[in-house]
């Protein structure tokens, strides 16, 4: 991997993708705003490929030409990218990478502290497609990736991207952060990384589980089964965990909400009513039959607003969870 602008400066940072595309200018504006709020450095990145035509031809000058042109079509994006967030009261610390985009960025990510990257982009030079980025990067990250669908223009006007038919707007959008948990380790550690979104923004935190009816996929379910009791367990179990919560966020203001449907749709539908949803990764369920890895996949195709996926990792404050009352199992 080659870098025209040097490595990252140290662990702390904030990472963006840009390709040139409408997606890409959400995501970076919305990553300037949040480097600004944290007070961190924004990372600018571009990757480029060059074609494998050129890339195999016997004729090395050939090669070198097209290498430069895509090279300084990669530039111009960037230049471009770093004049639409000129503005912000931040540092800003531009890169141009040559390789696959999904692999130069999950390698920057064992250093920055938050990925982010815009949904089912469309680069305007060859190998950009930041939709395929936006699939791969949440799932294997070292660090949370934040994904910024189109339907996100309509609450940041200062991109300049027009948004869809019927995308919510600043108006629309309930100043609030949400995440969605399963009772799994996964969604606890998802939760602590959503607790800290809301006390930076100055938002209430709702912690949400959504219950999946009981049929078909679940009719592995020993019968007959008292929905209304699991329900009340479930219900004391988020109790225990917001209390849990509560005890490393004294400050902060939450809630907990139990839905019945389908956990995808039911999130799927928040991001277009709330400031941002944070979810777990490759969660195991510890509600029954509650899946957060698969509905994360789901949510991220489909959000209608910023969505933010924790990957798995080490936190000391999950080890005092059981003293607050019932844990799931995992």
């Amino acid at each position: 991997m080659w870098s025209e602008y040097g490595g990252l400066e140290g662990s702390a940072g904030i990472v963006v993708g840009v390709d040139g595309s409408d997606q890409s200018l959400l995501a970076l504006v919305w990553a300037a705003k949040e480097a600004e709020r944290r007070r961190t450095p924004l990372h600018v990145v571009t990757a480029y490929t060059v074609p494998i035509f050129a890339a195999s031809s016997m004729d090395a000058g050939y090669t070198t030409m097209d290498d430069a042109i895509i090279r300084d079509g990669a530039r111009s994006v960037l230049d471009k990218a770093l004049e639409r967030i000129s503005g912000y009261d931040i540092e800003v610390l531009p890169r141009v990478e040559t390789g696959d985009a999904a692999a130069v960025l999950l390698e920057l990510s064992e250093e920055a502290d938050l990925m982010v990257v815009g949904s089912r982009g469309r680069g305007g030079f060859v190998g950009r497609l930041l939709g395929s980025v936006s699939s791969a990067l949440p799932a294997h990250a070292k660090c949370p990736t934040a994904v910024v669908p189109l339907r996100t223009a309509g609450r940041l006007p200062e991109a300049g991207v027009r948004p869809p038919s019927g995308a919510p707007t600043e108006q629309t959008v309930e100043d609030m952060v949400v995440v969605g948990v399963d009772g799994s380790e996964q969604g606890r550690a998802a939760s602590l990384v959503a607790a800290e979104q809301a006390v930076n923004r100055g938002l209430p935190l709702q912690i949400l589980c959504a219950l999946p009816p009981f049929s078909g996929s679940l009719a592995w379910v020993p019968a007959p089964m008292d929905l209304e009791a699991l329900h009340e367990e479930i219900s004391e179990q988020l109790r225990a965990g917001r209390d849990w919560l509560q005890s490393h966020f004294p400050g902060l203001p939450m809630t907990v909400q139990l839905v019945d449907g389908p956990p995808a749709e039911i999130l799927i539908e928040r991001t277009a009513s709330v400031e941002l949803l944070v979810l777990g990764t490759r969660g195991r369920g510890g509600f029954t039959g509650m899946l957060m890895g698969s509905t994360s996949q789901s949510v991220l195709h489909h959000a209608k607003g910023p969505v933010m996926v924790v990957p798995d990792h080490e936190d000391p404050r999950l080890a005092d969870r059981s003293a607050f009352g019932p844990v799931p199992q995992d």
